[in-house]
């Protein structure tokens, strides 16, 4: 309307040919961008950094995570936006005939060696603590609803030296837990932490972490309990003897009994036969007094 104008046909004529009316096209020229649409930019971008962490969000968890970045809305405009731009759930209906592909592994694998007959197979071994941390994501049922626990294990001791526990999986439940293990061991630069290529470890928030406390990322494939075995047996562990020991009522409970396994029986009390029947807490102890008298 504004070339047309300039060219000398006179706006009313255009307006009255468009059947649109002019006060708002002058209302437009004077503020052409409306104090709604600002809004609507500040929130699909809250939206999309929300869904570039983790893309297994659906649009309500996307909201959720949005508001704790200052930008509240309604779980209907964060669908309508996020539909908008394509932002789907990687948890969404798969397509007819297709199975959802795991997500490309964001760091190399430290943790796989190639036997001579060309079969990789995963070596977890440490000659010191704070060598290679593994670590996943492990879920259990509640009255309540599911309980999430990410654990953090030094492969040297055994020792579950991070972990977090929390009603979601999301992005920050990996990277607590990364916080933890480095508040208890102190230097860790240095470290590698190998994990599978589930999102939360593949999150930008958990790679800022990494660099954050000088840590190595490795990573192994999705689906094969061999890429993990050593938290795949802590876990089983856990499962036996305390998530399928009875019913739980309330996550809280759940939570409890799950810190009290891991502080009290799993570190101070269950021996382990490759640590020579020591415990884990026992282990450490031994070996950090041997290499000080060393030293």
């Amino acid at each position: 309307m504004t070339e047309l104008a300039a060219a000398g046909i006179p706006v009313t004529a255009t307006c009255r040919v468009l059947k649109l009316s002019r006060q708002p096209y002058y209302r437009w020229l004077a503020d052409p961008i409306m104090p709604s649409e600002v809004v609507e930019a500040y929130r699909a971008n809250a939206l999309f950094d929300a869904h570039r962490d983790d893309p297994e969000f659906g649009h309500r968890l996307l909201a959720d995570e949005a508001a704790e970045a200052g930008e509240v809305m309604a779980d209907r405009t964060a669908w309508r936006i996020a539909s908008s731009n394509g932002w789907f759930s990687a948890f969404g209906k798969s397509k007819r005939g297709k199975s959802r592909r795991p997500g490309p592994p964001v760091h190399d694998d430290l943790c796989a060696v190639v036997d001579e007959d060309g079969r990789v197979r995963h070596v977890f071994a440490a000659e010191a603590p704070n060598g290679l941390w593994l670590t996943d994501i492990t879920e259990h049922k509640t009255a309540e609803g599911k309980l999430y626990l990410c654990a953090i294990k030094d492969v040297f001791s055994g020792r579950i030296v991070g972990y977090s526990i929390d009603s979601r999986m999301k992005s920050r439940l990996a990277v607590q837990a990364l916080d933890n293990a480095v508040a208890m061991r102190g230097d860790v630069a240095g470290c590698v932490v190998h994990s599978d290529r589930g999102s939360q470890f593949r999150s930008r928030k958990f790679l800022r972490a990494l660099t954050r406390h000088r840590l190595v990322g490795s990573m192994g494939r999705v689906g094969s309990s061999g890429d993990n075995a050593a938290m795949e047996s802590f876990f089983a562990l856990l499962q036996k003897n305390v998530l399928d020991r009875r019913s739980w009522t309330t996550r809280d409970q759940l939570r409890i009994a799950i810190v009290t396994w891991i502080e009290r029986t799993y570190h101070r009390r269950r021996r382990q036969p490759r640590l020579g029947r020591l415990t884990p807490i026992e282990f450490e102890t031994i070996m950090n007094t041997t290499a000080a008298l060393a030293a």
